[in-house]
């Protein structure tokens, strides 16, 4: 597997990808990846099999609010290079991929490359199910979310701290 940051060319795979993992009212549309990837690529990890199909991602911008909000989701303005926290928009992997630790290949690569640039941590939201998972990279659980309630359901808020 290759580790890679995004660009513009990877925008119709990667909307695929998120398709594929999340209900169509809790997806991020192809259109809010292309400001994505405009505006903070350098956020936006990939792994790729040697043949370059992606397979999973994690994303996220950078900011100084310490809590992470819907409106942070759709606009890619709000992201500030020299903010304090990593936010985490999203990590997908593919059905057919899960349970080979992709994904925590990459949250631990974002982490580092986090932790490389002196932000304070990183920000993320999840459901329920997922506390567990996240809290085996030493996320703290921050309880219910005041600021995501995308799709209707309740999202937890967890912090890693550096």
């Amino acid at each position: 597997m290759i580790l890679r940051k995004a660009d513009i060319n990877d925008l119709d795979e990667i909307a695929a990808i998120e398709s594929s993992c999340f209900p169509p009212e809790q997806a991020a549309g192809k259109e809010q990846f292309r400001g994505r990837l405009k505006a903070y690529p350098e956020h936006f990890l990939l792994l790729c099999e040697d043949s370059g199909k992606i397979v999973s991602f994690i994303d996220g911008f950078v900011t100084d609010a310490p809590d992470l909000t819907d409106e942070m989701y759709s606009d890619s303005a709000l992201h500030d290079e020299n903010g304090a926290w990593q936010m985490i928009f999203g990590l997908n992997t593919l059905p057919g991929y899960r349970r080979r630790g992709y994904a925590g290949q990459l949250i631990k690569g974002f982490l580092s490359q986090a932790r490389a640039h002196g932000r304070r941590g990183a920000v993320l939201t999840c459901k329920e199910l997922l506390i567990p998972y996240y809290e085996k990279f030493s996320f703290v659980n921050e309880g219910i979310s005041d600021g995501s309630v995308i799709g209707g359901v309740r999202w937890y808020q967890m912090r890693r701290t550096f």
